[in-house]
């Protein structure tokens, strides 16, 4: 029987999922009525990004399976690489 992610996977050909990696930074900041998180990974210089509606304990230096897509966002008039998170979970 196929997992969640791998029906995400197959469904969706721009999603692309890793595990096990390491958490080196995660910050929360509150936005509109949302709290916004970016997490940083090991070896990786793109920020990724997503957003919940409560704080959640912090993921520093913890292991996540996590999927996602890239994107860009504007930042201070100029365009930034982001990977936008699908889903993320502590292995």
């Amino acid at each position: 029987m196929k997992s969640t992610v791998d029906k995400m996977l197959v469904k969706h050909d721009k999603l692309v999922h890793s595990e096990g990696v390491k958490v080196c930074s995660h910050t929360q900041r509150v936005k509109d009525e949302w709290v916004q998180h970016t997490v940083m990974i090991d070896d990786c210089q793109t920020p990724f990004t997503f957003r919940r509606t409560k704080k959640y304990k912090s993921l520093n230096g913890a292991r996540v399976n996590i999927t996602y897509y890239a994107d860009t966002q504007g930042v201070a008039g100029f365009e930034m690489d982001i990977f936008k998170v699908v889903r993320i979970k502590r292995s």
